[in-house]
């Protein structure tokens, strides 16, 4: 990837990571998990960046977290977020954005293969989250799910279908560089 391409990648995985951030303030308190628009930009970053340029965005995203700004759930930050019943979900979110590109990738992105690979990834979420937020609260794993999870099905179905026509959209203004074309500019 030359420098150019590299530059306008490193822009679009910041922009996703600021989306992120935005995405966090919009929370709704119901529980220990509130409800928030993160997952959407997480989804998002793995379509249009393609694995390895959305686990650079949601990196950035987690980093900028855990040095304190205000870029998690509710406008909060600190690395003792990690520690708290949203963790699981906030870590769960970084392979969650490398499946989601990794699938979209290798399947020349085809609607039906991202929608597979956005279940996929937000399943990836629920498992870290769910798994952390058990250890956190001591509660069941059926209570866990009840508080953690079917709370947030339908809304995460609509993320899903919102991302499609979006990424449909912004793909061909982003087109980011799959291995080919890298190293088809590489050898020229």
């Amino acid at each position: 990837m030359n420098s150019a391409s590299q530059m306008h990648m490193m822009v679009y995985a910041s922009l996703l990571a600021a989306l992120t951030a935005a995405g966090a303030y919009l929370a709704i308190p119901i529980g220990p998990v509130p409800i928030v628009l993160q997952n959407l930009f997480i989804m998002l970053a793995g379509l249009l960046l393609g694995s390895r340029w959305a686990m650079a965005s949601v990196g950035v995203y987690l980093l900028a977290g855990a040095c304190g700004l205000p870029v998690f759930a509710g406008g909060t930050g600190g690395i003792g977020k990690f520690l708290g019943p949203t963790g699981g979900y906030l870590l769960g979110f970084l392979p969650a954005a490398f499946f989601i590109g990794m699938i979209s990738e290798r399947t020349g992105h085809r609607v039906v293969f991202d929608i597979l690979a956005m279940i996929g990834g937000t399943l990836i979420i629920y498992i870290f989250g769910i798994a952390w937020l058990m250890v956190v609260t001591g509660m069941s794993l059926v209570k866990t799910l009840a508080v953690g999870m079917f709370p947030f099905l339908i809304g995460d179905g609509l993320k899903i279908a919102a991302a499609v026509p979006v990424a449909r959209a912004l793909r061909p203004v982003i087109k980011p560089k799959g291995r080919e074309e890298c190293v088809i500019n590489q050898t020229k």
